[in-house]
C-alpha cells in the first residue's frame, strides 16, 4: 500500500473515530429519549434504574465510596498539604461517620427528619455517586477523540469575548445543564489538568456553568409550582444565568486570576473556521489512545472523584442543612440581601432575603422556603436557586475537591455576587411573566 493510500486511511479511520465516538458520547449526555414514560438523557436513564433496580446493592457501593474517600487523603499522604486540605480531610472523616449513621439508622432523631440525612444519602449522594463514574466512563467518548477540539475553534467567537473561556467549554456549560454539575466539573478538571484551560479559566467555567441539571429544574419548578409557565421559567433561568456569569467574569476576583496555561487557544484562523476545526478535530482523533485504555483512565479519574465529593456531601452538606434549620445564622445573612429585594419591590422582601441566604447551604433550601409564597417571589426564587450555582451540601465540594486553584473566601464572594445579580435580572422578568 502506497502512502496517499496509507494517508487516506488513516484520514478514513480517524474521521470515523471522530463521528462514531463524539456521537456516542453525545447520545448519552445530550440526547434526551423516553423510556417508561420519562424523557430525559440516557446516562440519568442507567442511573434510574440502577437505583430502581439494585437499591440496597447501590446504596453499599455509596458507604464504600463515602469510606473509601475518607481514608484517602490519609493514605495519599495529601492531607496536610494545605489548610484547606486538612479542614476537607476532617470533613471527610465527619462524613464517613454520618454515611454509617444514615445506612444504619442509628443516631439522634432529628438527623433522620426527611429533609437531613435521608436527604442527603439518598437524594444526593447515590445519585452523584453513580453518575460521577457513569459519566466518566461516557466521557471517553465525549472528549478523548476531537469533539472537544472541534467545538471549541467552532464556538471561540461566541465564548472568548462573552465569557472570556476557550469555545470548548460550551461542553462543559450543556453537560452540567442536561447532565449534572458534577458531570461538567468532571470535564472542567480534566481539560484544566491537560493544560487546555487557565485557573482563571475553570475557575470560570465551576462557578459559572456548572449548575444543576434540568431534571433538577423541573423538580424544583414542580416545588414552586411554576410547570405551567416551564418553558419560560426553563429559558429565563438559562438565560440569566450565562448573563450573570458574563458579567461576574469581569469583576474580581474571578477578573483577576492567573490566565496562563501551557496549551494556547488557536486564536487566528486563516482560511475557512469549520475547515479548520474538522482538521483539528480529525488530528485529534488520529492520535487518541486506544478507546479501552481511555475509558480504564477516565472510570479512574470519576471513582477519585467520587470518592472526594461523596463524603464531603454528607459532613459539609449536614452542617449547612442544621444550621439553615435551627439557627438564625440564614436569617442573618438573608440581612445582606434584604436592601436590593426591598429596592425591587418584591413581595415579601425579607422571605425573599432569608431564601436566597439559605441557597448557600443547599439550593433546594430557597424553593422549600418560598413554595407558599406568591407567583412573583416564587419565579424569583427559583431562578436564584439555579443561578446561584454554588452551595454547600455538594457544588461547592465538588468544586473544592477538582485540582482547580479556587478558595472557598472567594467561592463565597461570587456567590454573593450571583445571588445579588440574579435577583435583579430574574425580578423584571418575574413581573413580566405575572402579567403576561
Amino acid at each position: 500500500m502506497n502512502s496517499s493510500n496509507t494517508q487516506t486511511t488513516n484520514k478514513g479511520l480517524a474521521a470515523a473515530k471522530l463521528i462514531l465516538f463524539s456521537a456516542i458520547g453525545f447520545l448519552f449526555f445530550f440526547i434526551p429519549i423516553t423510556l417508561n414514560g420519562k424523557s430525559t438523557i440516557p446516562l440519568d436513564h442507567i442511573v434510574s434504574w440502577l437505583r430502581s433496580d439494585f437499591s440496597y446493592g447501590i446504596q453499599i457501593y455509596a458507604l464504600i465510596v463515602i469510606i473509601a474517600g475518607g481514608i484517602y487523603p490519609f493514605w495519599k499522604g495529601t492531607w496536610h498539604t494545605s489548610t484547606t486540605n486538612k479542614v476537607l480531610s476532617v470533613f471527610k472523616v465527619l462524613g464517613v461517620m454520618t454515611a454509617l449513621m444514615a445506612f444504619f439508622s442509628v443516631g439522634p432523631a432529628f438527623l433522620f427528619e426527611k429533609d437531613m440525612l435521608p436527604f442527603l444519602f439518598s437524594k444526593l449522594v447515590v445519585p452523584v455517586g453513580l453518575i460521577v463514574p457513569l459519566g466518566a466512563i461516557f466521557l471517553a467518548f465525549l472528549i478523548s477523540y476531537g469533539l472537544l477540539e472541534l467545538a471549541g475553534i467552532l464556538l471561540q467567537p461566541i465564548m472568548k469575548p462573552i465569557f472570556k473561556t476557550p469555545g470548548k467549554s460550551a461542553i462543559d456549560a450543556v453537560a452540567s445543564f442536561v447532565g449534572s454539575y458534577s458531570v461538567g466539573l468532571l470535564i472542567t478538571n480534566k481539560v484544566y489538568k491537560s493544560g487546555q484551560y487557565s485557573a482563571k479559566e475553570a475557575a470560570i467555567i465551576a462557578t459559572g456553568f456548572s449548575t444543576v441539571s434540568a431534571t433538577f429544574m423541573v423538580i424544583v419548578a414542580k416545588t414552586l409550582g411554576l410547570m405551567e409557565v416551564w418553558n419560560l421559567f426553563f429559558w429565563s433561568t438559562l438565560l440569566i444565568t450565562f448573563i450573570v456569569t458574563a458579567i461576574t467574569v469581569r469583576l474580581p476576583p474571578l477578573r483577576s486570576m492567573d490566565n496562563e496555561k501551557t496549551v494556547a487557544d488557536v486564536d487566528e484562523i486563516e482560511g475557512s473556521r469549520i475547515q479548520h476545526a474538522l482538521k483539528e478535530g480529525l488530528s485529534v482523533a488520529s492520535q487518541a489512545e486506544p478507546l479501552t485504555k481511555s475509558i480504564i483512565q477516565n472510570t479512574k479519574d470519576g471513582m477519585l472523584m467520587a470518592m472526594s465529593i461523596l463524603p464531603s456531601i454528607m459532613s459539609v452538606g449536614l452542617l449547612g442543612l442544621l444550621l439553615a434549620k435551627y439557627t438564625p445564622i440564614f436569617d442573618w445573612v438573608g440581612y445582606l440581601f434584604y436592601p436590593f429585594a426591598w429596592v425591587l419591590h418584591l413581595p415579601d422582601p425579607m422571605l425573599v432575603a432569608k431564601a436566597s441566604a439559605t441557597g448557600l447551604a443547599e439550593m433546594f433550601l430557597p424553593a422549600l422556603i418560598a413554595a407558599k409564597s406568591v407567583f412573583v417571589t416564587k419565579f424569583v426564587i427559583g431562578v436564584i436557586s439555579i443561578s446561584s450555582i454554588l452551595f454547600f451540601s455538594a457544588s461547592i465540594p465538588c468544586i473544592l475537591s477538582t485540582q482547580i486553584p479556587i478558595s472557598i473566601r472567594q467561592i463565597l464572594v461570587i456567590w454573593y455576587i450571583r445571588t445579588l445579580l440574579t435577583m435583579a435580572i430574574a425580578t423584571p422578568v418575574a413581573f413580566w411573566v405575572a402579567s403576561a
